[in-house]
């Protein structure tokens, strides 16, 4: 172990015990290793090369307002990339609990065909007449008409088929609630 590393481990005991030293119960400080060290646990000659400290600093050192970096799980290195990403409560197909806006004058609709939202998401449809548009499982779904506007709110998680009317087709967009 180098001078240096012997220095930063011994400025990281310090700090431990001072940290301990403001709390009822007794803590025992971490091994540490210094940095580029492969080893999981410190050799008995290192442990014995650093002095116990003794008694409690005057003040503690200087930190930089961070937590410590979490050292690399077994079997890894830093900076090597997942094979697969982290789980994610959304995927990027589906959409959160937002408001999506159709439209109808504006957009192609034959070309949507399917949706996913979160529970609470609201389908609004802009420029239908009352009572046009139709969904298949009601019980899943709120819907209220004002003033050219279906607003469809997703209240239970499942699947429900919305069909729009449009110059003289029916259209149904499936829409995976989560």
């Amino acid at each position: 172990m180098s001078a240096a590393s012997v220095r930063r481990l011994v400025v990281v005991l310090a700090a431990t015990v001072g940290v301990a030293a403001c709390g009822a119960d007794a803590v025992s400080p971490l091994p540490v290793q210094p940095p580029g060290s492969t080893r999981s646990t410190p050799t008995p000659a290192a442990s014995s090369a650093i002095p116990a400290p003794t008694g409690s600093p005057s003040r503690p050192p200087p930190t930089s307002g961070r937590p410590p970096a979490a050292p690399p799980a077994p079997g890894r290195t830093r900076g090597t990339p997942r094979t697969t990403p982290p789980p994610t409560a959304a995927t990027p197909a589906c959409q959160g609990a937002v408001r999506y806006d159709l439209p109808l004058a504006e957009t192609e609709i034959e070309l949507l065909r399917s949706l996913c939202f979160a529970t609470g998401a609201v389908l609004r449809i802009q420029g239908i007449g009352p009572g046009l548009v139709t969904v298949d499982r009601p019980e899943l779904v709120s819907q209220q008409y004002e003033a050219g506007v279906v607003d469809i709110r997703f209240v239970r998680p499942g699947t429900v088929a919305v069909t729009i009317p449009k110059e003289g087709r029916e259209h149904t967009i499936t829409v995976v609630v989560r």
